[in-house]
């Protein structure tokens, strides 16, 4: 049978819907405005901003950075992320809760108190505007750290003993036991680093300094806001051009996404 709604639920749906739109609001404002063009003879719609945004900014050169740069650091993150928090919570070694103290301690210093010392460590490795450098501050992550770990430490340790029992190396359990089982926090922890570093704009910005190595957000600002003053339409068609993917990913697989964080027990 379905439950009865009651006073308390109802109050609750109507602020969820608020909160909903209120957040909507300027994604939808600026989705629509990037549509609109205006001239003497009136408002009409149509894609004239995309086309002149397009053409105002090499956008190609911008994604295929942008992908390389993204898909790297994702990568590189859930591979350190998997062998460190499969160490910590698997296995006993010196200095274990120390270090994993260092871990959480990361999570609480913003990456920008760092940025001085990074970019003079990325100048002596001579990787200025490169998109190496763009992303080797970001390749070991701590929160995938954490994150993995608490995911491991829910694996059932029959299914580590039956692993052993059966002769499966150390590289084998992780392998066939532990990232099986920890599939929807790997999925929901890619999705966070893809969005995250996909909006990425003060370090690259930063280290970029030509359309070989920036990535779209700095190409966004860089051609679409010049000196001689802001044209919010071309601006509004660039928005929309750099966030299309991201969206069209959540629209498309929206359901996978939801069930993995659910899984994921991200809240």
């Amino acid at each position: 049978m379905d439950r009865i709604l009651t006073a308390s639920d109802r109050f609750e749906m109507v602020l969820a819907w608020i909160a909903g739109l209120l957040w909507l609001a300027p994604l939808a404002y600026v989705i629509i405005r990037a549509f609109i063009i205006e001239s003497p003879g009136g408002v009409s719609f149509g894609f004239e901003n995309l086309v002149g945004a397009w053409e105002r900014a090499p956008f190609g050169q911008y994604y295929l950075n942008t992908t390389i740069l993204v898909v790297g650091i994702t990568l590189a993150q859930l591979v350190i992320g998997v062998f460190a928090a499969y160490a910590f919570a698997r296995y006993r070694f010196s200095f274990k809760d120390a270090l994993f103290i260092f871990v959480l301690i990361q999570l609480m210093i913003f990456p920008e108190v760092f940025m001085s010392e990074n970019y003079r460590t990325i100048a002596s490795l001579g990787l200025l505007d490169t998109i190496t450098g763009i992303g080797l501050p970001y390749v070991a992550s701590a929160f995938c750290i954490f994150f993995m770990r608490q995911a491991f430490l829910t694996v059932p340790n029959e299914l580590v003993e039956a692993a052993e029992v059966e002769g499966a190396s150390r590289l084998e359990i992780l392998w066939k036991v532990f990232i099986p089982a920890a599939k929807p926090s790997l999925i929901a922890y890619a999705l966070v680093s893809v969005s995250t570093q996909w909006n990425n704009f003060l370090w690259p910005l930063i280290v970029a300094t030509t359309d070989d190595t920036r990535p779209i957000t700095v190409g966004l600002v860089r051609f679409l806001a010049p000196e001689t003053g802001l044209d919010f339409p071309k601006m509004a068609a660039g928005t929309v051009i750099v966030i299309a993917p991201l969206l069209a990913a959540f629209v498309i697989g929206q359901r996978g996404f939801i069930n993995s964080f659910l899984r994921s027990g991200i809240k």
